[in-house]
């Protein structure tokens, strides 16, 4: 699932214009509590650095989480279709479809009601200028790091329905490392039947990853230093063919994830390049361990990825 989709699908109502206009944490309550109550659908252009993506958005609202529909209109075509438990990912071009079933149902950012309290121990939550986006006249809070560890976001929503209408996350030195911003926005009853991907996918390809819950512990990994104000969120294992199941482990702070993935080197055709690198606005850094390769990758500054992994462990079970 790209970030893109990720900023979207964090989506709020109720933002009334009042006297005395609420303060940043009250604007993130509403944000958390209005997360399944829009339907809507939209087109919204993601950038990071020069490069820019346009895609085309459908959301149903309903209960257990509602479903999305995204359609990328640039470039190589793809077609995600996300419900409360799984992700279809339609390619085109390859004729196949990417299945994954999913074992936590919250999107980007994942923040839970006890979270959002929480948030303000390591952000510094204020509100924003008000601006006009798309149309509509919009408010915006703003969440600075109080450390290095993790990005500052900026959320601006339209204040009559509280749609998130932009999203830009910034380092520590206030420079944008990513951003997405509706270009056209219409909220309202959407029609089951436009939930239904675009193509007729009878005869692709279907490539279904398994996910199921693990404990990588008992196969003797830890996680010695954990970043502060993250917590674990899922612990998973995932298996990309039969002869390699992956590990994966996810902290958060409510707002950024980061993903620690454990491979084994057995089965692996391509050589491992340890150290750091990128992928748009995510981090990643790479190493080996026990004969396994430890990839961790996160939507937060490279120090923080770097300690995670240099803090990878593994030390034979005892039976």
């Amino acid at each position: 699932m790209n970030r893109a989709l990720g900023f979207v699908l964090l989506v709020c109502c109720g933002l009334a214009q009042a006297q005395t206009p609420a303060d940043g944490m009250t604007l993130l309550r509403r944000l958390y509590e209005a997360t399944e109550k829009l339907s809507y659908t939209g087109t919204f252009v993601y950038q990071q650095g020069e490069r820019t993506e346009t895609s085309r958005i459908t959301r149903l609202a309903g209960s257990g989480g509602g479903m999305e529909r995204v359609e990328v209109l640039d470039g190589t075509p793809r077609e995600i279709i996300r419900t409360r438990d799984t992700v279809r990912c339609y390619l085109p071009e390859s004729q196949t479809v990417k299945v994954e079933r999913r074992t936590d149902p919250r999107a980007f950012p994942a923040m839970l009601p006890e979270q959002i309290s929480e948030l303000a121990r390591n952000y510094t939550i204020s509100r924003g200028e008000p601006v006009r986006i798309a149309g509509y006249d919009c408010e915006a809070v703003v969440l600075t790091p109080k450390d290095q560890l993790r990005y500052g976001y900026m959320l601006w929503t339209d204040v009559n329905t509280g749609m998130l209408l932009k999203a830009r996350t910034f380092d520590h030195k206030g420079e944008t490392v990513d951003q997405f911003s509706f270009a056209q926005l219409a909220v309202g009853s959407v029609p089951r039947e436009r939930m239904k991907p675009r193509h007729q996918a009878q005869n692709w390809r279907v490539e279904d990853a398994t996910v199921v819950p693990a404990n990588l512990g008992r196969s003797g990994w830890t996680v010695g230093a954990e970043l502060p104000g993250f917590r674990k969120i899922i612990e998973v294992t995932r298996r990309l063919s039969e002869a390699r199941p992956v590990g994966q482990i996810v902290y958060s702070d409510g707002l950024a994830a980061v993903s620690v993935f454990i491979e084994p080197m057995a089965g692996r055709a391509e050589a491992v390049r340890p150290g750091p690198s990128s992928l748009g606005a995510f981090q990643i850094y790479t190493r080996e361990v026990a004969n396994h390769i430890v990839t961790v990758v996160g939507e937060a500054p490279a120090i923080s990825v770097q300690r995670i992994a240099t803090a990878v462990e593994y030390r034979q079970p005892t039976r």
